[in-house]
């Protein structure tokens, strides 16, 4: 999404360093989303673009590994339209993050650490969360 920051540099390095990534695949009519893998940075050109604009394994993609149906996740990069510094996120108002982290925390790894990456000027004094929002543990932005 064009007000989000850019993955493709920070995934392109991850399979340099010889780790796993995985990336998510949203369910549109709900609030569920699963976080698949991806097999090297080159993969992402032949995923399917949605009409949000982002690129994602298609629903007939069922050969790919789903993190928590193997050994889950160590760290999620969450997006979002604003943040603040208390590790509140304002999302686009579905909750496939949240529900992906409740998930996560039943999970025999439990929840992974999350990081927002965020522009300066999506950083807000305070933004409005429900018992449903679950916090951020770390926000990096420019000049943090």
């Amino acid at each position: 999404m064009p007000d989000e920051v850019q993955t493709e540099e920070i995934i392109k390095d991850i399979f340099k360093q010889g780790k796993e990534c995985f990336i998510p695949r949203y369910k549109p009519q709900s609030n569920h989303m699963d976080m698949l893998k991806l097999s090297s940075a080159e993969d992402i050109s032949s995923l399917a673009l949605t009409s949000w604009n982002i690129l994602q394994p298609s629903d007939d993609d069922i050969a790919r590994e789903e993190a928590l149906a193997g050994g889950g996740l160590d760290l999620i990069f969450m997006p979002g339209l604003g943040f603040d510094k208390k590790g509140n996120r304002l999302g686009r108002g579905k909750g496939y993050y949240d529900t992906y982290l409740e998930r996560c925390m039943k999970h025999p790894r439990g929840k992974p650490y999350t990081i927002a990456l965020a522009f300066r000027e999506q950083i807000c004094e305070s933004v409005p969360v429900t018992e449903n929002d679950v916090p951020i543990d770390e926000i990096l932005y420019e000049d943090c």
